[in-house]
């Protein structure tokens, strides 16, 4: 799980709403909360779900279909998905259209993953919403923060994005990245931390 952390991604305080609200709402949440089974049973349900997207050669339209009920959302004709895939949650990613992403990517998704239209991910990345307690006593909490990547992001081969990261429009992600902070959109980012490296030419337009 994710060590980049900020004062801005502390936990919000707990309250007493459903376990699946205050996860995917930022609070601290304890393996030993009674509630905690209800996330157990999701993490189980997409284990299995995970497991069989991964096995065997199956076609574009069966990976959608398997994909769609990992998160619980139907997607687009267009989109292409190229196994292996892994998650921890699944039911917390939303995609847009035209999505395309490559193979070994790791969505750990229970804070939240917003995707964009006509985003490309490359292989291998990894986007992390979850981070443990900064408390050494009580590490066995985690709390989440989400990321959203808006439209025509493309990520490069071995990116890892951290709690919290939202990447505006158009941005691109160089190879072996750590992104620890918003990307504005229209730059290309890269290193660890990622910084911005260069702007990107708003005057394009779109292809018709």
């Amino acid at each position: 799980m994710a060590t980049q952390f900020s004062l801005r991604s502390m936990p919000a305080p707990t309250t007493n709403r459903d376990i699946l609200t205050r996860d995917l709402e930022g609070e601290l949440i304890d393996m030993n909360d009674k509630e905690f089974p209800k996330i157990l049973e999701i993490i189980m349900r997409t284990i299995a779900l995970t497991n069989k997207l991964n096995s065997g050669a199956h076609s574009p339209k069966k990976v959608r279909k398997i994909f769609s009920k990992i998160i619980g959302q139907k997607l687009d004709e267009n989109t292409w998905i190229i196994p292996p895939f892994y998650v921890d949650f699944g039911r917390n990613i939303r995609v847009g259209k035209n999505f395309f992403m490559n193979q070994a990517c790791t969505f750990m998704d229970r804070g939240g993953i917003v995707i964009g239209d006509d985003v490309f991910i490359a292989p291998k990345v990894c986007l992390t919403t979850i981070n443990h307690d900064f408390n050494p006593y009580n590490r066995q909490a985690t709390f989440c923060k989400p990321i959203v990547i808006k439209d025509r992001v493309w990520i490069g081969i071995n990116v890892t994005i951290c709690p919290g990261v939202t990447i505006g429009e158009n941005s691109i992600i160089a190879a072996g990245s750590v992104v620890t902070k918003d990307v504005p959109p229209n730059v290309i980012v890269g290193g660890n931390p990622a910084r911005v490296l260069k702007e990107l030419d708003t005057n394009l337009h779109h292809k018709k």
